[in-house]
């Protein structure tokens, strides 16, 4: 069976949007809080713990490594929108305003992938999702240096560049973790 990418993809960011809106709704976006910086530490954290996961074969905490891809997606387009729109206190943008950006970040993340999944022939399929965690973490780090540079770089992409890459990892780890969930139900 030959692999649909658009629509695993889809079905990922479904996943991803549903939690998204219903923290939102829960909590407002008390996020808008957060400086760019302090939600490239959240993710660090999320990638770490499954990492810290994968390295211990156990967790104490009953959230999986499906839980920690979703909140990856989800900080990095905070990230995203902290960075066009700044980082304020309360609610001055409308939860309308939110999910459409949301929308915006995760389109321009999709097209983005399906240019590279064109050059790179869907490399990530190969991968195992340690590795995709891995990518994750390193691209973090240069994303934290890149803030602590004030955004300055030589030659690099910039923090944006890093977090569309991290959003699109994120995915393809979940589009691979529910393939192994299918096979093992089979």
């Amino acid at each position: 069976m030959i692999p649909d990418t658009l629509q695993e993809y889809d079905a990922a960011v479904a996943k991803c949007r549903s939690i998204f809106t219903a923290k939102m709704n829960d909590y407002g976006c008390a996020w808008r809080i957060l400086r760019p910086s302090s939600l490239t530490d959240q993710i660090y954290i999320k990638a770490n713990r499954i990492r810290s996961i994968q390295c211990k074969g156990n967790k104490k905490v009953d959230e999986g490594e499906e839980n920690e891809f979703i909140g990856i997606v989800n900080y990095s387009v905070m990230a995203l929108i902290q960075l066009e729109k700044g980082f304020e206190e309360g609610d001055s943008l409308p939860q309308e305003e939110i999910a459409a950006l949301y929308e915006q970040y995760i389109l321009n993340a999709r097209s983005l992938m399906e240019n590279k999944n064109h050059d790179y022939d869907e490399a990530w399929r190969n991968m195992r999702i340690s590795s995709i965690d891995d990518i994750i973490l390193m691209k973090l780090l240069r994303v934290k240096q890149i803030e602590d540079h004030h955004g300055k770089t030589l030659i690099s992409e910039g923090v944006d560049a890093n977090y569309y890459d991290i959003i699109n990892y994120a995915i393809f780890a979940l589009i691979l973790l529910n393939e192994q969930s299918n096979e093992t139900i089979r």
